[in-house]
């Protein structure tokens, strides 16, 4: 049994054959993260592993690597463990000795196992996972886990996967919008119009990208006629001194890196008090106390946190 590594994240190398980077799937945030904590503890093990192999992650671990409390992290277990066993992904495998291309089924695990009591999930890879986490040769993409540990999309993980694996070039192909939805996990019935496929997955995605990874992304749209039909995205490696580090203290967090539980309450109580921002922001009948009950919860979003970032600042608010 490998138990997952209580250490800090900076050398954690997630690595994929491209096979499985270019795989369809959808997993949601709690099954992805859960996945790269398998595969960083099964390379880091020095072991091996085979399909038999049981991989250990306990919740005070996951909530280190992505930065939430030990109660939430044990919740996200708990919920993996109810759907994690049912994922499946497909990938192509061409095989030279036949000169066919196979499309390959398969689920990620083969087993899993949770004890409630104690924050502990056990996984076992399932035998088609094995080898493109463990076999890599040839075609293979590594980043560090630290890049994705502050993104909360799953859209978002998924489009820095896809971006990295053309890191040589900083661009993909043009993509049309059949293999980006396949690619990045859309069924059928998600997201047809065009505007809330960019509103609510391809655009918070990049924004996430942009604010917490070591690249830049855009995108350019390209048509058939009048009608929208591919993607190109775009990226470049920031400047070291503008990639925001997760590795820094937590106790003393600046905005990027997320309010602490004690800073989210005492600025909801500030906001909610503030008569600026509360009077654009108070629903109708809602009293200082419910709005600040409200905004508790809000602020735990750092999307919201970013938004109101000046109302922040103006109430005492400060970025070191």
């Amino acid at each position: 049994m490998l138990n997952m590594k209580n250490s800090d994240m900076k050398n954690e190398l997630v690595v994929k054959d491209n096979a499985l980077i270019n795989a369809s799937y959808n997993l949601e945030l709690t099954e992805q993260r859960l996945i790269l904590l398998a595969i960083v503890s099964a390379r880091e093990n020095g072991q091996g592993i085979t399909s038999e192999t049981v991989i250990r992650i306990n919740a005070r671990d996951y909530a280190q690597r992505f930065g939430i409390t030990n109660e939430t992290a044990y919740e996200a277990l708990k919920n993996a463990n109810n759907t994690l066993f049912e994922r499946k992904f497909s990938y192509r495998e061409f095989r030279p000795n036949e000169n066919k291309e196979f499309i390959v089924k398969s689920r990620w695990i083969s087993k899993i196992a949770y004890a409630d009591n104690h924050g502990v999930i056990e996984l076992t890879f399932a035998p088609d996972v094995v080898p493109l986490i463990t076999r890599l040769e040839k075609h293979f993409t590594s980043y560090q886990l630290k890049q994705v540990a502050q993104l909360t999309s799953k859209y978002a993980i998924r489009l820095y996967e896809i971006l990295i694996s053309w890191r040589e070039v900083g661009k993909t192909p043009v993509v049309t919008i059949a293999d980006f939805r396949e690619k990045i996990g859309l069924d059928d019935s998600e997201y047809q119009r065009m505007d809330n496929l960019k509103r609510i997955v391809i655009e918070p995605a990049i924004k996430q990208i942009n604010l917490y990874t070591d690249i830049q992304v855009e995108y350019e749209q390209f048509k058939t006629g009048r009608t929208i039909t591919g993607f190109q995205f775009k990226f470049k490696a920031k400047p070291i001194k503008d990639v925001i580090d997760p590795d820094k203290d937590q106790e003393n967090p600046d905005l990027f890196n997320g309010l602490t539980e004690k800073q989210i309450r005492l600025f909801a109580n500030k906001l909610a008090y503030d008569d600026e921002f509360a009077s654009k922001h108070a629903e109708v009948g809602e009293s200082y106390g419910d709005l600040e009950i409200r905004l508790i919860t809000k602020l735990k979003d750092i999307d919201f946190q970013i938004k109101y970032i000046d109302d922040l600042k103006r109430v005492g608010f400060n970025i070191k």
